[in-house]
């Protein structure tokens, strides 16, 4: 996939729809919604992931972060919760991602890769073909509590930008991401979207500042 001059952004961890409508005021072209997770920041009820998600207007994407490994739990939960998109945060151990296209026609499926080695461009490359998106992040799978996203640390840049060069999806880039450092971040890697959480935050809140300046440096 060829890399973007201005990549989109989605700001992740959303707490409320009043955030919601921040997030998207500032240039937000996605928002993520996190569900239960085994550690890490944002999680909200399902009930509260779709209000957020009505109250979201048709052009901007809403993902669903989803632990689930079943594809039958994540098509049970998607349903729930009404997103337009699911991001799957943890290899699939039961069922494909075939099995979700089939059952949710119409939602976006984008797979998360944790970065951790070389394997994980082997990793991607394997899947990207199933999927809408790629998510390069800085999770770990394999602690006994897993990572699976909001770590707040940047990862291997090199091994996500082979990753893009390698793969015919949009990649997205999280894992560490602020106003400092993604000018550097999106000539390392060329993606096609960014995704952060704590970047833009302040004791947990979502930032005017932060955002003003994070959107600042990503367009200029």
């Amino acid at each position: 996939m060829e890399s973007t001059q201005k990549p989109r952004v989605k700001i992740c961890c959303i707490g409320s729809v009043a955030e919601a409508r921040m997030a998207v005021r500032f240039g937000a072209s996605a928002l993520g919604l996190v569900s239960r997770m085994p550690s890490g920041p944002g999680v909200i009820s399902e009930e509260l992931i779709a209000e957020i998600a009505a109250s979201v207007p048709p052009p901007i994407a809403t993902f669903l972060l989803t632990c689930e490994q079943s594809a039958e739990a994540i098509i049970e939960q998607q349903r729930r919760c009404g997103t337009n998109t699911v991001q799957i945060c943890d290899r699939l151990a039961r069922g494909s991602h075939a099995d979700l296209r089939r059952a949710l026609p119409g939602i976006h499926l984008v797979q998360v890769i944790h970065v951790t080695g070389e394997e994980s461009v082997d990793e991607a490359v394997a899947v990207a073909p199933h999927l809408d998106a790629v998510l390069l992040d800085s999770g770990n799978q394999s602690l006994a509590v897993k990572e699976l996203g909001g770590t707040g640390r940047v990862h291997n840049w090199e091994l996500s930008r082979k990753i893009r060069e390698r793969i015919a999806k949009p990649v997205f880039l999280a894992g560490g991401l602020r106003p400092d450092n993604v000018r550097e971040a999106i000539v390392a890697v060329g993606p096609f979207g960014l995704d952060l959480c704590s970047g833009v935050r302040t004791d947990g809140r979502l930032d005017e500042g932060k955002l003003a300046a994070f959107f600042e440096r990503v367009r200029a």
